[in-house]
Parts: structure tokens; sequence; C-alpha cells
């Protein structure tokens, strides 16, 4: 691990498969994820001495995010957070390749974000758990809603039905999860252990209702995928029948998922008691001899194997949103708790055009 400016949480203890930097090395990829639970945003990436890189930064209950090697979109307690990459191409800070500045944020409330996504126009678009919409930031409000399952009667800060995940594709929304149909308040409570669907954003219709507490929907590789989470499995969708077929199971409860190639990127939570409690999962751990794991695992979807795995043990239990950062080395991130944000300047370029006219 590198020496980061934030230690982890203390007493959480950090262990990862063996060959982990130097997998990442050959692939042309790092990661990062969030946890709510600690409220942590962390980037793991490779150092030049096959050291697995380790950088966390401190966003109030870190939630849903939307990345690329450039910039980063974070969802957290009550905003939405805007970070840019300030390192120009070739550009290093000591080890790292990438670092990422906040440099805004929209202020929405406490509406429960989860998945965060961004159109082809640069709009952002988030998952509104609290109202059980689609939403997008507002210049004068909390936030503009833009769609909603027809079964919700109407809006309503009650986690109906506790929407939850967003699948983009080409630049708009295209999927979303819900754990259930409910239209009364905190209804999904109830219907925790079946029910769980993906529900078509364009047509309103229902691609399956047969999951269970399902989380992170994405379209990669030409397939519909999805974490069927009170179950521990990493599936695939038929968007036409909605017959699902399993690639992997993973001891945890799952939430977060990205691609790199034909990797998948799953996020692992230990089951809590009361939201987590009775279901398939539990039964299935028992079946195997297995204790649940909180970290992330990446999975070879050619054959459903583990290749590589980070863990956490200790105070950190549940994870939220994984994501995948192709062609950085080594990513870190200037906290708003860092000293060093008050005194890192940078200048944008100055087009000649757009410079004063000698007087």
């Amino acid at each position: 691990m590198s020496e980061a400016e934030e230690k982890p949480k203390a007493g959480t203890q950090i262990s990862c498969s063996r060959d982990f930097a130097n997998w990442l090395a050959r692939n042309n990829v790092s990661f990062g994820l969030t946890s709510y639970q600690s409220g942590r945003l962390y980037l793991v990436g490779h150092q030049t001495n096959g050291v697995l890189s380790f950088h966390e930064r401190h966003f109030v209950r870190a939630m849903g995010v939307s990345a690329t090697p450039q910039r980063i979109f974070l969802a957290n307690h009550y905003q939405i957070w805007r970070l840019e990459n300030v390192l120009a191409p070739g550009q290093t800070e000591g080890e790292f390749d990438r670092n990422y500045v906040p440099r805004n944020a929209q202020t929405t409330g406490d509406l429960d974000i989860h998945d965060v996504g961004v159109e082809k126009s640069g709009r952002v678009i988030f998952v509104n758990t609290k109202y059980s919409c689609l939403a997008t930031p507002s210049a004068t409000h909390s936030f503009k809603p833009i769609w909603k399952p027809d079964f919700i009667s109407r809006l309503a800060p009650e986690d109906r039905c506790h929407l939850n995940g967003l699948a983009m594709k080409d630049g708009e929304a295209h999927y979303v999860t819900a754990v259930c149909r409910s239209d009364v308040v905190t209804g999904w409570r109830d219907r925790r252990a079946e029910g769980g669907s993906i529900i078509d954003v364009k047509t309103n219709a229902f691609v399956t209702q047969k999951l269970s507490m399902p989380h992170s929907p994405r379209l990669h590789d030409g397939r519909l995928w999805v974490l069927d989470s009170g179950r521990g499995r990493l599936c695939t969708v038929d968007e036409k029948t909605g017959e699902t077929e399993t690639i992997a199971f993973l001891p945890g409860f799952l939430r977060g998922l990205a691609f790199h190639g034909p990797f998948a990127f799953v996020g692992l939570s230990l089951p809590r008691d009361g939201s987590f409690s009775g279901l398939e999962l539990d039964d299935e751990l028992k079946k195997r001899d297995a204790e649940p794991w909180c970290g992330v695992q990446v999975i070879d979807t050619r054959n459903g194997d583990v290749v590589q795995w980070i863990r956490f043990t200790g105070e950190i239990r549940e994870l939220f949103d994984v994501f995948t950062l192709p062609g950085v080395k080594n990513p870190m991130a200037t906290g708003l708790l860092d000293t060093t944000i008050q005194s890192l300047i940078t200048i944008e370029d100055w087009d000649e055009a757009d410079r004063p006219a000698a007087s």
C-alpha cells in the first residue's frame, strides 16, 4: 500500500491478492470505490515497484459515482461533487498520474442519492431514492424530476420502492432497478426477498420482477448485467425475456459493478441485521460454509473465476459503488480536509484569441 495522506480508518485492516498491482499494470487500469458507512472515496492503483497504491479521501456518506479518467462525479450526503484531474498528460505528482480536485458541488439536500449518470449533453442525472424517481440538479431548487415508475402515484419523500440503480446507454438513461413495486412509505422493506425489478425507462415496462434487492444495472459488451444482491449473484438478464443467468456467486451483499474488458469489478458488503436479514444470501453462505466479505472481487466473466480481490476487515463493513479508470496508473484525489486544497492553484490555458488587444 502507498503512504496516502489520509490513513485507513482506525481498526480497519486491508488485504489483497498477491499479484493485484501487477495485474492492474498488465491490464492498464486502476479503480475506485465508495463507502457511505465510513464516508470515504478510495482510489486503487499500482506503483512502479509493483506495490498496490491505496488512496482515500473523506466525503460524508459517499455513494454513487460516474467516472472517466479525467472527471469524477460523486454523490454524498446532500451534494453531488465534481472532481477534475488537474495533471496534464505525462505529468505526475510523485507516483500519481491523476489528481482529482473538487471543483464544485451541487447542493441537493439529503435525497439518499444512489447511482449517478451523465447524459451525452453533459447533464448529470441521478437516482433520487428518497423520492422514487430519476432527477437532475436544478439551478434554483434541490432537484428537477425527469422520470418516475408508472406505479409510483406521486413524488413523496418516502423511499417507497427503493429505486437505486441506473444503467446508461449511449448517454441516456436506459434501465433502473428497484427492490419492489411498492407505492407506500418504505414498502420495499417488506419485499426484500423477491420481486426485485429492472425497469425500462423509455417504455416503463418491467424487464424482470424476479430478483432479490437488485443493484447496479449495467450495459456492457452487448449484455444487460445486474447484481442480484439478496442472493449474492452477478447475473446477466435477457432484455427481451427477462431470463437471468448467474455468472458467479460472491460471498457478500453486492453493490457496485464496473467493467474493464471481460473483467467485472464487484463490490461486496457484510450483510446487515434488519435491511439485509432473511435473504437467500444467508442460506447460500451457510451452504458454502463461508463467511461474508467486505471488499472488491474481480471476476473473469468468461468463466466466473475470481482473478483478483481486495478485502476490508474491521470497522469498514459496507461499500456502495465501484468504478474503473482505464489508462490510469495511480490515481489520487485532493480532499476537502486536505490543507493543500488552499494552495493547489492551476491555470487553464489562455488562448491567444481570448487575450485583449494591445492598446
